[in-house]
């Protein structure tokens, strides 16, 4: 919900204790207290045994949810007053923008439920929309719904994937050879010898008598004597000269192929509460740091400790690059103060405790 300078964030959680916690962190992350409420039917330090007188009735959830998100009952409304009905408790923070996504963080890092996974759950049992006239859970009640949801979440399942390289083959064109003919001309000459003939008259004078046998030639007649060349005569004659044979040849080599292929890793942190607490009250009891503002640092310490990056490493070598990201994710604690606890965190996942 934003107003013109303010914005609002609403966390749920089990129990009223644990909200009040939530409160007193988000306090000391520097958000005034009055910016902080916290609502529920109980206030003790489980899902509560005793009710406060003004939030007993629903009309007083009722009501805030109704000054928080308007006066329409919207799917929001209904679901937040519902969780309040089952025993659940609600810090609503109202801050600058800039410090919701810390306030959302410290919440989130206190475990804040999901409210629509929660409403889901509500349904497996006949929920359907909040009902302001259903009288609020006993401690008994809350206390009975919640271990069930916890057993059902404590089935949850984070699947581990990996990738494998399957490395086959296809045929594609690299490229290829066209081969095609065309005709060119081009000129030719070559010498040949040609005969001629050529009709010769000559006259010769003669003066003889006429013979007897020539009587006959005593007439009119006609003598043709051709005269014959010889002429060039031109033939092509086609000869195949050469053959251009295409063909194709294979030939095998070895390609190396690298890549990349990825892989979850399930990475599980056991909580050990109760061996932080005693470790708190050995060194911290008298401190005035309260165990809830210390518990993320012996969570933070666990978890790195099994961190692919840090595996393997003593504590000297990683002390300064832990500090520095400590506080990058907690910029208003004190690694002076944190310190301890990280370490003995680390230790305790390393097997050195």
């Amino acid at each position: 919900m934003t107003g013109t300078s303010n914005s609002t964030v609403v966390g749920v959680f089990d129990d009223y204790a644990t909200a009040e916690r939530v409160a007193q962190n988000l306090t000391n992350a520097g958000i005034p207290r009055q910016s902080i409420e916290v609502k529920s039917n109980f206030m003790t330090e489980t899902a509560g045994r005793s009710q406060t007188p003004d939030t007993a009735q629903e009309g007083g959830i009722s009501g805030f949810f109704h000054r928080l998100f308007g006066t329409g009952e919207d799917e929001a409304t209904s679901h937040y007053s519902e969780a309040i009905r089952r025993g659940s408790a609600v810090v609503c923070v109202t801050a600058p923008p800039d410090r919701i996504d810390q306030a959302a963080q410290i919440m989130n890092e206190a475990g804040a439920i999901d409210i629509d996974r929660r409403v889901a759950a509500y349904r497996e049992t006949g929920y359907e929309k909040h009902d302001p006239n259903a009288a609020a859970y006993s401690h008994e009640e809350a206390i009975r719904e919640r271990e069930q949801f916890r057993a059902k979440e404590s089935d949850a399942s984070i699947p581990v994937v990996q990738e494998d390289l399957q490395v086959g083959k296809r045929v594609v064109r690299r490229g290829g050879v066209r081969v095609y003919s065309r005709v060119v001309e081009q000129p030719v000459e070559q010498d040949i010898s040609l005969r001629e003939e050529h009709v010769r008259v000559e006259r010769r004078p003669v003066d003889r008598p006429l013979e007897a046998g020539e009587a006959s030639r005593l007439r009119e007649q006609s003598i043709e004597v051709p005269e014959m060349a010889e002429e060039p005569v031109v033939q092509k004659r086609s000869r195949v000269r050469e053959e251009v044979v295409v063909g194709k040849e294979q030939s095998q080599r070895t390609e190396h192929v690298k890549d990349k292929v990825r892989h979850t890793e399930v990475q599980v942190e056991q909580l050990d509460d109760d061996d932080y607490r005693r470790d708190y009250e050995r060194h911290y009891s008298n401190s005035g740091v309260s165990y809830e503002n210390l518990q993320p640092a012996y969570a933070y310490g666990y978890r790195t400790a099994s961190d692919p990056r840090y595996k393997g490493r003593k504590w000297s070598d990683v002390e300064e690059t832990l500090r520095t990201d400590y506080l990058k994710n907690q910029p208003n604690s004190s690694w002076d103060r944190a310190k301890g606890a990280v370490r003995y965190g680390w230790e305790k996942a390393t097997g050195k405790r």
